[in-house]
């Protein structure tokens, strides 16, 4: 469409990989990364954290394939590129919504989340999760992250004995 030759094409981009990084990298700075919505006063680490990834997955949830696109790439050669892209967007972002939070219930956060996030995005690649569930999931887990928890946790079975984790 663009009435370019392939080996034009190639000279711009070192790899088919670089093109399509590249590509995905444009289609993000624009429609993913975008000026975030402002906080409300007093936003809660819950609301902060589902207002945050709400911005990130609405573009893709009325472009699955472009998701799709994105969880392949990530995963290739070029992928780093696209985790670098995401961290410089989304870090001023969430280094206000963890603001004045303890340093280590974030950094908790910091690596479960993101794990999180990548696995509904090869779920929904994979075709075991629709593109509309996504956000259900990740509303669930972050709920669970920030919500108080503390009289489920202490529950005991029947035994008396403090449940096992369950994994």
């Amino acid at each position: 469409a663009a009435q370019v030759s392939q080996r034009t094409l190639y000279g711009l981009f070192s790899s088919r990989d670089d093109l399509i990084v590249t590509a995905i990298e444009r289609w993000m700075a624009t429609n993913v990364y975008r000026s975030p919505e402002e906080p409300a006063p007093g936003e809660s680490l819950y609301d902060g954290l589902m207002r945050s990834l709400r911005h990130v997955f609405e573009p893709w949830t009325r472009h699955p394939r472009l998701l799709e696109a994105y969880h392949h790439a990530r995963t290739g050669p070029e992928g780093l590129r696209l985790d670098v892209q995401g961290e410089e967007a989304l870090l001023p972002v969430l280094g206000d919504v963890f603001h004045g939070l303890d340093a280590d219930y974030v950094a908790d956060l910091a690596t479960i989340l993101p794990n999180m996030v990548f696995a509904v995005i090869a779920r929904f690649a994979h075709g075991t999760l629709d593109a509309t569930d996504i956000l259900p999931t990740l509303e669930r887990t972050v709920f669970r992250l920030t919500a108080n928890n503390e009289l489920a946790a202490a529950r005991k079975n029947p035994t008396g004995t403090p449940h096992p984790p369950p994994f």
